[in-house]
């Protein structure tokens, strides 16, 4: 047991809760960051009640959920919600769409065709985030807001995946990023009644997770608060 982890995660339940108060929001879901972190740390985090982790990288994410399997109960295991919120190379498609219960960072239709093609038929279907290259940076991500109706008019025509809503990393200067996309969801919501689970809204890290959340954020991914610095 690792004292000095399940402090920390407490910690940032308690700060998403207050910040949930002070916003008069309900509940945030807390995506805890597990990548370059041991599968050990996943699973005490999961015992104590944790749900939704995050990875980045497929084969370092495959091996920990191996293990997992191996080590935990099958209870914990069946508990987690694995998401996956790194950059998709389109030669590892079929291992995310068959390993994830979410993908954040959809930003090319042939990503989601891909995903949604090899999505195997025994799983419920996968739940999908378009990512959004809000401050317009050559350094990220993710698909231009002048794009987005093209990208989701293709997604919503598929039929294992579910469209839930946006993932933003802002710019470090980009001040009303975090306004500007609840904007583009708010209005997305507007113009699209069909997609009934639109709701999520994937935005606030360790560091602005406060200010995510004040101006709409469903779920903030948090890892260094949580795990510590990254190895």
């Amino acid at each position: 047991m690792n004292p000095t982890l399940l402090q920390r995660w407490q910690q940032v339940t308690e700060q998403i809760d207050k910040a949930c108060i002070a916003s008069n929001r309900d509940t945030v879901t807390l995506l805890a960051v597990s990548k370059t972190k041991p599968a050990q740390m996943v699973i005490e985090l999961a015992e104590a009640g944790q749900k939704h982790f995050g990875e980045n990288y497929l084969q370092e994410a495959a091996e920990k959920m191996a293990q997992i399997k191996e080590q935990a109960s099958t209870e914990v295991v069946a508990n987690i919600v694995w998401h996956y919120i790194g950059h998709i190379q389109r030669n590892k498609t079929r291992d995310i769409a068959e390993n994830f219960d979410w993908v954040h960072t959809i930003e090319r239709d042939i990503i989601a065709k891909r995903l949604n093609d090899q999505r195997p038929d025994n799983l419920d279907k996968l739940n999908v985030l378009v990512q959004v290259n809000i401050d317009n940076e050559d350094s990220k991500s993710g698909c231009l807001p002048s794009e987005l109706d093209k990208l989701i008019a293709a997604i919503k025509g598929y039929e294992n995946l579910s469209l839930r809503g946006l993932m933003i990393i802002p710019s470090k200067e980009g001040t009303d990023a975090f306004e500007r996309t609840k904007k583009l969801f708010d209005e997305i919501k507007q113009a699209h009644p069909e997609l009934a689970q639109w709701d999520t809204l994937s935005m606030g890290m360790s560091g602005d997770m406060e200010q995510a959340i004040a101006q709409g954020s469903t779920m903030v991914r948090v890892g260094s608060a949580i795990f510590g610095a990254r190895d």
